[in-house]
């Protein structure tokens, strides 16, 4: 409001009005106004400034760090600065790590039963090949829906025989397509399993 009233009393301005008015009209002292005239910027105004860009100097080096991690940067750098200042600093001016966790509705979510019931008892030693197959399906959430990762995994027998094995990583957007084409996989695999031994 103070710039306000130096445009409106300013000797070049359209319609001048004199300071006292505007200060009335505005609901502040003439006091309060030529003490702001007399220094515009306060110290504190003019440190927090220099903090800010401090704070978005360290940020720029790393997106991944946050108000923590840039906090003890900006003590390293010679700044006398509490956490929390460098807290409310960087909520104010939106710098965020960009590997925040998510809060709210997820973080006290407990996990839900099995989907599957656990057909090997968490003994993941198999005894042959095409025995003992692993698998594990995560979702993403995207621009155009759902995306879901399922990784299939053949355990091997030993060591030595690992490479013998396939190992394989199907991905798949939303839908009953993804089931189809890991049961294609399998049955194209099965097919030439048995051409294999009959020849």
């Amino acid at each position: 409001m103070f710039p306000l009233v130096r445009e409106l009393a300013a000797a070049d301005a359209p319609s001048r009005v004199s300071v006292a008015v505007a200060c009335r009209v505005l609901g502040f002292s003439k006091q309060a106004y030529y003490q702001w005239l007399r220094s515009p910027i306060s110290d504190r105004d003019w440190e927090e400034a220099h903090l800010i860009n401090a704070a978005l100097d360290v940020w720029g080096e790393d997106p991944c760090q946050g108000y923590r991690l840039i906090t003890d940067e900006l003590v390293d750098d010679g700044w006398v600065v509490s956490e929390r200042r460098v807290w409310r600093v960087c909520s104010q001016e939106g710098i965020f790590s960009a590997a925040h966790r998510r809060k709210g509705k997820r973080k006290h979510r407990r996990p839900g039963p099995a989907v599957h019931d656990d057909h090997v008892n968490r003994d993941f030693t198999a005894t042959a090949p095409n025995r003992l197959w692993l698998t594990d399906i995560t979702e993403h959430r995207t621009a155009e829906g759902k995306l879901y990762l399922c990784a299939v995994k053949e355990r091997a027998v030993s060591e030595s025989q690992r490479n013998t094995f396939s190992r394989r990583s199907l991905w798949q957007f939303h839908g009953s397509n993804g089931v189809s084409r890991i049961q294609c996989y399998f049955q194209a695999r099965q097919h030439k399993q048995q051409r294999n031994t009959s020849t």
